[in-house]
């Protein structure tokens, strides 16, 4: 008989499993952020003495990575965090936008007011963090509020793809994050959740595909204008938020 040490096989593989989605949510996390910048290379060891765990974990966490757009593996060089060509991040901008507009169009039909008054309390949380220029709080809220529609628009197809479309791109975006445009954002998500209370798809889906088609043109912008936008204060030295 086996004794109350030895693990089943299953079990050992599920354990396994669960904790290299820990793994990975703390290195998206940490990518995110901007704690790993695009370009840098992810060292098995020294993740794995930083998280506390063995390699087994981080290296199935950087296949899970990779899989989402927000890592690339070169053969004999190793894993390295993705920077997004201007040119792949103008063309995720455009497929957002569009299953934005269908996001828009059915929150306006479906939304109950407690849903509202949700959306309507991450918009608040939002201008505070603009307010107080803090860009940390403000990619947190901002994060929230997003996700938050693709929930309740209630399509598991489209929320999976969306989000990995948004991780690929918040690679390329946090250069979009200024106390200028915080503020302009912040406008946008009021027009949004208002257009969604009115219960008018089309005013809502039009103006959640406007929100990141303005993105994608400051983006352009920035590239054409060949250097990036400062930072929002007070973080302009530490980690850049994710904008949009």
């Amino acid at each position: 008989m086996p004794t109350s040490a030895q693990t089943h096989p299953t079990i050992a593989q599920l354990q396994g499993n669960s904790l290299a989605k820990l793994v990975q949510n703390e290195i998206e996390r940490m990518v995110l952020e901007g704690q790993l910048l695009p370009g840098a290379k992810l060292t098995e060891s020294t993740l794995a003495d930083q998280l506390g765990v063995s390699r087994g974990p981080v290296r199935e966490a950087f296949r899970l990575l990779e899989e989402a757009g927000l890592v690339r593996t070169e053969k004999n060089r190793g894993v390295f965090v993705r920077d997004v060509p201007v040119e792949e991040a103008l063309e995720i901008f455009e497929v957002r936008a569009v299953m934005d507009l269908y996001v828009g169009r059915k929150l306006a039909q479906t939304a109950t007011p407690a849903q509202v008054r949700e959306l309507r309390q991450l918009v608040e949380a939002m201008d505070q963090a603009v307010k107080a220029g803090n860009a940390q709080d403000y990619h947190r809220f901002n994060l929230q509020f997003h996700d938050r529609l693709l929930e309740l628009a209630g399509n598991a197809k489209l929320t999976a793809t969306y989000r990995k479309l948004v991780n690929e791109l918040s690679l390329f975006r946090r250069k979009n994050l200024t106390d200028e445009s915080m503020a302009v954002y912040s406008r946008e998500h009021r027009a949004i959740v208002k257009a969604i209370a009115s219960g008018d798809a089309d005013a809502a889906g039009q103006a959640m595909y406007d929100h990141v088609m303005n993105s994608r043109e400051r983006t352009r912008q920035n590239f054409a204008a060949g250097e990036p936008a400062v930072a929002a204060t007070p973080a302009r030295a530490a980690r850049r938020a994710v904008a949009a």
